[in-house]
């Protein structure tokens, strides 16, 4: 049981509720400390005068919890955090439908101005919000589905031209049925799905889109495994490639045998102008974590390991550049090592460089975004700290991370994020529309 062996009695619960964790609201911000320090953060010296307010701000996408006849009940909350005048300012909403927001992330429909799209769990729904009357208001369904098996979840998604045809198509994948569908806009507020994928008794966890062989034409990468297990036992898994405007169904590109990948990004972070496949393999019980690379051409059965590290997962890969110098990095979010960075040596398909951010940030799915909202041209790094309960943000100075806490949560709770992603703050309302 070593992927759950820290944590509490209630959070075993919770983790049994939805097959993984939890959470609950109360903001607090404006703390500063190195990366590497122990917990007990010390407060930032002032500053002599508040920057303007970033144009963008941080939506979170989280399962928080609440006590119901003596044990957790699971609830969707959205999150969504802003800058102003030096210090986080936090809204969130719920949605009584589902019981936990697995993404969210901005849409613009063809001939709209743009939205907040939400992928919910339990029920299994895709929703489309806007600022109204002060509060994030849902204002179309765009998909909803019950797939018939145990558990019926949105679980992650992108969106993309898939087609060539300049529409916003979003590709979707799902729990437990193996479903991956693409929800098309048809002009006038309708949208068409079709499911280009199914298969009984299995997740998809994540979505990736790229163009790994150059041809102009947009890849679906999406991880497929055999149903959650959490006592670290193996567990078959694949990633598997769509062509959609090819007509190209399922095509394992990653057979991974008795191990499974939960996590995969697909980009450009070597810098020679093509994308690549990075997938983040669990490790089975005593084993360690591997993030393996794949090109175009890599057999399935094959790929180059770039980095392991001593923990049973890791859940989010992100790339950026951290430090200005126009070279991506990659942040390695792992469950209980901590936060790395890898940087592509002068051969990428050997073994990277790994240098530890902060030991101390930890959590099950360990959400992490390297992205510029401040607009200064270099990302920063923001990582849901679930076990401490915060959302942090990681710039870079003089070479080293400095860490502060942009929210904090009060409740005993486990808490869960799943997912965070930039939005415009013109999207974002004035007030929260929870309870």
């Amino acid at each position: 049981m070593a992927h759950l062996r820290n944590f509490s009695a209630t959070a075993r619960v919770a983790l049994a509720v939805l097959l993984v964790p939890i959470l609950a609201p109360q903001a607090g911000c404006g703390k500063e400390e190195e990366a590497a320090a122990p917990p007990g953060h010390e407060a930032a010296a002032p500053q002599a005068a508040a920057p303007a307010d970033p144009a963008r701000g941080l939506l979170v996408a989280i399962s928080k919890f609440e006590m119901a006849g003596g044990k957790p009940k699971p609830l969707s909350e959205l999150l969504m955090l802003r800058e102003h005048a030096g210090a986080w300012q936090a809204t969130a909403v719920g949605d009584p439908e589902s019981n936990v927001f697995h993404k969210a992330m901005v849409y613009q429909p063809p001939g709209e101005a743009p939205g907040i799209l939400t992928l919910g769990g339990t029920a299994a729904v895709v929703k489309l919000w806007r600022a109204k009357a002060g509060t994030l208001q849902p204002v179309q369904t765009l998909w909803k589905k019950d797939f018939g098996g145990q558990f019926s979840r949105m679980r992650d998604g992108e969106v993309a031209d898939l087609y060539g045809d300049g529409r916003p198509d979003i590709i979707v994948a799902t729990h437990d049925q193996g479903v991956v569908a693409i929800i098309r806009p048809q002009g006038e507020g309708r949208y068409a799905v079709q499911e280009i994928d199914h298969k009984k008794n299995t997740f998809v966890h994540e979505i990736e889109i790229g163009d790994l062989d150059q041809d102009g034409v947009p890849e679906v990468y999406a991880t497929t495994s055999e149903p959650n297990r959490l006592d670290g036992k193996p567990q078959k898994g694949t990633v598997a490639r769509y062509v959609p405007a090819r007509g190209e169904g399922r095509k394992v590109v990653a057979d991974l045998g008795m191990r499974h990948a939960k996590e995969i990004l697909v980009g450009d972070v070597d810098g020679d102008g093509v994308d690549e496949l990075y997938v983040s393999i669990e490790a089975v019980e005593g084993g360690t974590l591997e993030i393996r690379r794949y090109d175009a051409d890599t057999p399935p059965a094959a790929g180059f390991t770039i980095a392991t590290l001593p923990d049973p997962m890791c859940r989010f890969l992100t790339a950026g550049d951290v430090d200005g110098d126009g070279k991506k990095e990659m942040v390695i979010a792992a469950k209980d090592s901590g936060l790395w960075l890898a940087r592509p040596g002068p051969n990428p398909r050997d073994r990277w460089p790994l240098t530890q951010i902060d030991a101390h940030s930890k959590g099950f799915e360990h959400a992490a975004l390297l992205t510029d909202l401040d607009g200064d041209g270099t990302d920063e790094l923001y990582v849901a700290n679930d076990d401490a309960k915060e959302i942090d943000r990681y710039v870079w100075e003089g070479g080293k991370p400095r860490r502060e806490t942009i929210y904090k949560r009060s409740s005993p709770l486990p808490v869960l994020t799943w997912n965070l992603m930039p939005v415009p703050v013109a999207l974002l309302p004035e007030r929260s529309g929870l309870p």
